[in-house]
């Protein structure tokens, strides 16, 4: 798997989002306003090729705003008809992601490829709430700045105070001697109004696309040399701030 390196020549962003669309209206609010808003931004969409959950509502937004939208899967999921909905069980499948007007599919071996893929296409990493597929894809671009992989905005859509634990859990490694202060900052949080019953109409986008805008990059706290390869040769995709 190619190490994902910074694409300074794509205003693309990946999403991460879910297959769910979760308890709470606003979840489903907010992943439309950010695909509304990457489309206005002139900023296409990269996210993990699902029709379902929050997954569809992000593209469909994005697509009906006239922005661009590359969904990416992997090939077991698109063979089986879809990514499922994880609380309602195996009967939900839903079909994948389609190409057209303004689309591309890309299907891959492999999760592992299917993450790279969307990292490489992108400059950016904007996380919904969702399930454990999004922590995971959260968690590791983070863990992908930490060690100087690449220098990308990951961004969380704090919707009705989700990212909350998340937040704890850095400051507990902080505390315990895991986690360097410093890169507390490797992720950032866009919070909606006090009052969570607003989060239904406050539109999640714009702030997300302004956060994204006025991204200062947090400089790694560890560097490994990444051109590296262990047939001696080296990769030519330079690391830089996307």
């Amino acid at each position: 798997m190619t190490v994902p390196t910074n694409a300074p020549e794509t205003r693309a962003a990946t999403v991460f989002c879910g297959s769910s669309k979760g308890a709470h209206a606003a979840f489903a609010h907010a992943a439309s306003s950010l695909g509304k808003a990457l489309a206005q931004a002139k900023r296409p969409l990269v996210y993990g090729g699902g029709s379902a959950g929050t997954m569809g509502v992000v593209s469909l937004a994005a697509l009906e705003a006239g922005g661009e939208v590359t969904g990416v899967i992997p090939f077991a999921m698109a063979s089986a008809g879809g990514e499922r909905d994880q609380v309602k069980g195996t009967e939900a499948a839903h079909l994948s992601f389609r190409g057209g007007p303004g689309r591309e599919k890309v299907v891959t071996n492999s999760m592992h490829e299917r993450k790279a893929e969307m990292a490489r296409r992108s400059c950016a990493f904007f996380g919904l709430p969702g399930g454990l597929g999004t922590f995971e894809e959260v968690l590791e671009v983070a863990c992908w700045s930490q060690l100087g992989i690449h220098r990308k905005p990951v961004i969380l859509l704090n919707v009705r105070n989700f990212w909350d634990p998340l937040k704890l859990l850095v400051r507990n490694g902080i505390e315990n001697g895991f986690i360097l202060p410093a890169n507390e900052r490797l992720i950032r949080y866009v919070e909606g109004p006090e009052d969570v019953a607003e989060h239904d109409t406050f539109d999640w986008g714009a702030a997300a696309v302004a956060a994204l805008d006025q991204w200062d990059t947090v400089q790694a706290t560890h560097f490994y040399n990444w051109h590296l390869r262990k047939e001696g040769e080296t990769d030519a995709e330079p690391l830089g701030a996307a």
